[in-house]
């Protein structure tokens, strides 16, 4: 592997970045993020990059401005320090639900984010489980979207009865997400139908599929309020599913979501650490976090190497 990679964590992905440091083997460079009094950010990189092959860990997750315009101005420290090669790895892209416009004079702020990361001086974004794939469309430099599903089914299949699972998809639109997991555990896939009245609230229409009898495993890119996941859970349990489990990649958990779960007839939740859990998600009763350090590691590695990133996920 080169010798000269440089890790540099953001605040948002810290305990993520330490991660894929000790994966990787390497230290992480020293950076100071801070904030001056009216809380604008400053950016200091405390060792020299220059000529290096810098990769930057952070999320846009919860408060996504801060955390967007600190990953921006450690984009611009770096460029500004000579480095010979910057990637952006984006464990969560937060803005990634905005891909279209849903109605009259509203933007597509995913495009702007995309924007902004390029301009900033970005060679290269890396990112995890995007809401729409062709989101990589919206930047002009290479992107790197990677996928959480080789560690999904490897937990699966250590916990799990493989004879009576069921992947369900929560709605039509993740569908594509739960077919490709149901062929790498060998299983049925069901899906939910239901209809949106507003964001954050969900309305379970019909089940398609025979759930009678079966462990159901709900499968989704990200769990925000929680309430599609609960409601689907009642409606496979009501249709006669064993028990509900869910495998969704991006915890965001906003408002009430965790305790919405945890009083939920959710059996678990498992997600992954690319939004860094909360001390009240680590506390709930069927909430457990996975960690996606050594498939970041093992990314970020091929690519300092030029070597195949899309072997990965075969």
């Amino acid at each position: 592997m080169k010798s000269s990679i440089k890790i540099v964590a953001g605040n948002a992905s810290r305990p993520l970045a330490e991660a894929i440091a000790a994966y990787l083997e390497k230290p992480l460079a020293v950076c100071s993020v801070r904030r001056f009094a009216d809380m604008e950010i400053f950016v200091e990189l405390q060792e020299n990059v220059r000529g290096e092959d810098v990769f930057i860990v952070q999320s846009t997750s919860f408060p996504a401005n801060d955390h967007l315009m600190e990953l921006l101005i450690m984009i611009d420290a770096a460029r500004r320090s000579s480095a010979r090669r910057i990637t952006a790895v984006l464990p969560y892209f937060g803005y990634a639900r905005q891909d279209r416009r849903t109605s009259g004079r509203t933007p597509i702020s995913a495009k702007l984010v995309a924007n902004l990361i390029t301009e900033a001086g970005a060679d290269r974004v890396m990112t995890l489980d995007l809401h729409a794939g062709q989101i990589q469309g919206f930047f002009d430099i290479p992107t790197d979207n990677l996928f959480a599903a080789p560690v999904m089914v490897r937990d699966i299949k250590e916990r799990l009865d493989p004879a009576d699972m069921m992947v369900v998809s929560p709605d039509v639109g993740g569908v594509v997400r739960a077919r490709a997991l149901a062929k790498r555990i060998d299983a049925p896939l069901a899906i939910v139908d239901k209809r949106r009245e507003r964001p954050g609230e969900s309305e379970v229409m019909n089940i398609i599929g025979e759930v009678e009898g079966r462990s159901c495993i709900l499968v989704d890119d990200i769990v925000d309020s929680g309430g599609t996941l609960v409601n689907a859970a009642e409606a496979l349990l009501a249709k006669g599913a064993k028990d509900v489990s869910a495998y969704i990649t991006h915890g965001v958990l906003s408002g009430g979501a965790v305790s919405r779960i945890a009083s939920s007839k959710l059996k678990e939740l498992v997600i992954t650490d690319s939004i860094q859990p909360t001390a009240a998600v680590k506390l709930a009763r069927n909430i457990r976090v996975v960690t996606i350090a050594p498939l970041l590691g093992e990314a970020i590695g091929r690519t300092a190497d030029e070597s195949s990133v899309s072997s990965l996920f075969v």
